[in-house]
């Protein structure tokens, strides 16, 4: 009998976590060394496949160039590979003798891996590594748009996790995608958490399954220039972070923010990193094309070099332009650049000071960015403290291309491509997605002793504060009673 494809897609997705249920039982059950000598492996495969992968998803998707592709893949098999591996995540993975604390990590279960057609192989790497590396199997559910490589990513972690001894079915990912399948996966019985990365109507969907579920929200970055920076060096970042991968990365720049003093100066040194000003009608053609008329950006031009988009919009752009920067003058419908633009399109505002800038940033988080990111270009530590403490973001990222210090290449932050943006963007993490976000973890306590007991004289005092005389007669009683029951605990325990 042949099903259709919808049905198709449903038993695949069905199969999948069956498999990996099956896999989960045996994984749970190895050692710290075993979990340790597979995710070797598996970064040493993601390495060898970067440059093919690479060429896959640019050529499958038609977003993104080779070049950076290639850097994100190896990223997430040899820089996040370095950031795990001391990790403990099996047994007991603290000890506190003074509080006589044992901290026993469990892994959580079957994950569902959501996986964005913006980085459909580098992700998978990467979710696939932090979920083996705590003991998780992982089915992954692909963006239509990218389906081959994606499932080309996965078999080849599958194929390095079961050389390593890995279980069959660790690693899956399905084929035949719908909807429905997806939809399944989120829901099936068997999967105990979802790891989504992607649009936000996915991601929302992800959190309505009733499974726990971690996921991120758009990233609408302002890049914040004061007058203290170092404005050559600003230029440079901020054109290489919204460039890298055509913009690909929910932590690239959407539009920078300028002091109306160093303004000027700023937009030469962003000219001769390739960026070319457009005027009023040329913003008006390019919003056109970028945004569409009922929100959000136009799927044409995500990931998108600026000649596609220039010849898209009717207008021409030197040769040597490595982004587009519209002036704009507000933020909201009226200005469609204000939103978040996962292409090579930057924004760009003026402001009188720094707290006329620190105003703009917020309403350009606020439509759509809110909890992810903020870049700053600022040697003035109290200005930076100030937007610290003030702005609702996760990420305030200093001095640094914004899309490569928010997933951790060039900050400190954990290498990730889930990046949590907390309560304010309806997300359950803050943090940059690590092996430590998946697993549960187990506390054995012992007995510390009693604290030191202390006169409950106080408590006779309650009700002679303001009250009338039987009010306090009521409050000495209650006391008592308290003092009673306390001092039979006492003896209990002792």
């Amino acid at each position: 009998m042949e099903l259709d494809k919808d049905l198709c897609s449903l038993q695949e997705a069905r199969n999948l976590v069956r498999a990996a249920r099956k896999a989960q039982e045996a994984l749970m059950n190895f050692t710290q060394e075993q979990v340790d000598k597979i995710i070797d492996l598996m970064r040493e495969a993601g390495e060898a496949n970067a440059a093919r992968l690479a060429m896959m998803a640019v050529s499958e998707t038609g977003m993104g160039n080779y070049n950076d592709k290639c850097f994100k893949n190896y990223f997430a098999s040899r820089t996040l590979y370095d950031f795990i591996k001391p990790m403990k995540t099996v047994g007991i993975i603290r000890e506190n003798p003074e509080q006589k604390l044992w901290e026993i990590a469990e892994p959580v279960g079957v994950i569902a891996g959501i996986i964005p057609t913006t980085n459909p192989t580098s992700t998978v790497i990467y979710k696939a590594m932090i979920a083996l590396k705590s003991r998780n199997a992982i089915v992954f559910s692909p963006h239509p748009s990218a389906v081959r490589c994606t499932n080309e990513a996965a078999k080849i972690m599958h194929k390095a996790a079961i050389a390593a001894g890995a279980p069959e079915g660790v690693i899956g990912c399905i084929m035949n995608v719908s909807m429905g399948a997806t939809n399944e996966l989120m829901k099936h019985p068997n999967v105990a958490m979802i790891l989504a990365t992607g649009g936000s109507a996915l991601v929302k969907a992800a959190y309505s399954s009733g499974k726990p579920a971690l996921g991120v929200g758009p990233g609408n970055v302002p890049a914040f220039v004061e007058r203290s920076a170092d404005l050559a060096k600003a230029a440079e970042y901020i054109i290489m972070g919204k460039t890298f991968d055509n913009g690909t990365i929910c932590a690239s720049e959407q539009a920078i923010v300028a002091e109306e003093c160093i303004a000027d100066e700023l937009i030469i040194h962003l000219k001769r990193q390739g960026a070319h000003f457009l005027n009023s009608e040329e913003v008006t053609k390019v919003s056109n094309v970028v945004m569409l008329a009922n929100g959000g950006v136009n799927p044409k031009v995500v990931g998108k070099d600026p000649k596609f988009i220039a010849q898209l919009a009717g207008i021409n752009i030197p040769d040597q332009t490595k982004c587009l920067v519209a002036p704009l003058s507000g933020v909201g419908p009226q200005w469609p650049l204000s939103y978040e633009k996962l292409t090579t399109v930057l924004g760009f505002y003026r402001v009188a000071d720094w707290h006329e800038g620190c105003d703009r940033c917020f309403q350009l988080l606020e439509v759509g960015g809110v909890g992810h990111s903020l870049a700053m270009h600022c040697n003035n530590e109290e200005i930076i403290r100030e937007f610290a403490l003030k702005k609702p973001v996760n990420r305030l990222l200093v001095n640094t291309p914004a899309a490569m210090g928010g997933v951790g290449v060039t900050t400190g932050l954990a290498p990730s491509f889930t990046l949590g943006c907390g309560t304010w963007a309806g997300s359950s993490v803050s943090e940059n997605v690590t092996p430590l976000h998946l697993i549960n973890i187990k506390r054995v306590a012992w007995h510390l002793g009693l604290p030191e007991r202390k006169s409950l004289e106080p408590l006779n005092e309650i009700g002679n504060c303001n009250q009338n005389q039987n009010q306090a007669q009521t409050s000495q009683i209650d006391a008592q009673m308290v003092q009673e029951i306390i001092t039979q605990i006492l003896k209990h325990l002792k």
